[in-house]
């Protein structure tokens, strides 16, 4: 998650989340219907982590990032809204396999998959399919190729301005992410359209 402005203090703050938090907020309500536990990867600034942990009382809500700066961010938001169920943030890289953090029923991940290599999505879903229980969550957001396409020409221009940055980023195909998903033991149970061209996209872990 890109964290583009900052408080007086250590916390930063995005001016996208305060435009996509509610909506996701909508899809996370059903989606986690039944989960106690989140796990939520790449936790950024730390805005949704408290936004979400305060809407949904009833589920314990662990941030996590492998920067510094975004856990001293996290940190100092949720020394502000002082929630019991909001967990101080764990330092997590995807890449680093095992993961240490085992306590979780479902993962939340938002704006991580375009902006980090293909090996962390693979990554991700690996640890997905290996720890989430049978009916566990794996919740993505962000902006996703569609039949090999973006799904909005800005994302097209998104995309491209992605790649020149760093060549190992770009908007992932769902189409990849099906396959992968279903390579772990994880299927798509639904995809959600989203505001500013991004999709929800909720996987669910099957039976073994």
């Amino acid at each position: 998650m890109h964290s583009d402005d900052k408080t007086s203090d250590a916390r930063l703050s995005s001016a996208a989340v305060a435009r996509n938090r509610e909506p996701i907020l909508e899809v996370l309500k059903t989606a986690l219907d039944g989960s106690s536990r989140v796990l939520e990867i790449a936790s950024g600034s730390g805005e949704h982590a408290v936004h979400f942990a305060a809407a949904l009382p009833n589920v314990h809500w662990q941030p996590s990032d492998p920067e510094p700066r975004a856990r001293a961010s996290i940190a100092a938001w949720r020394d502000v809204a002082a929630l019991d169920n909001l967990a101080g943030p764990i330092e997590l890289n995807v890449l680093e396999r095992p993961w240490s953090e085992r306590d979780f029923d479902a993962l939340v991940v938002i704006n991580m998959l375009h902006i980090s290599p293909w090996e962390a999505s693979e990554a991700l879903l690996g640890e997905a399919g290996a720890r989430l229980p049978e009916g566990g969550v794996l919740f993505l957001y962000g902006p996703f190729q569609r039949d090999g396409v973006p799904t909005a020409p800005s994302n097209i221009a998104f995309d491209a301005d992605l790649r020149r940055r760093d060549p190992s980023w770009g908007i992932r195909s769902l189409a990849a992410i099906r396959t992968l998903a279903r390579a772990n033991g994880l299927s798509i149970e639904r995809i959600v359209e989203m505001p500013a061209n991004n999709l929800s996209v909720v996987l669910r872990r099957r039976a073994a």
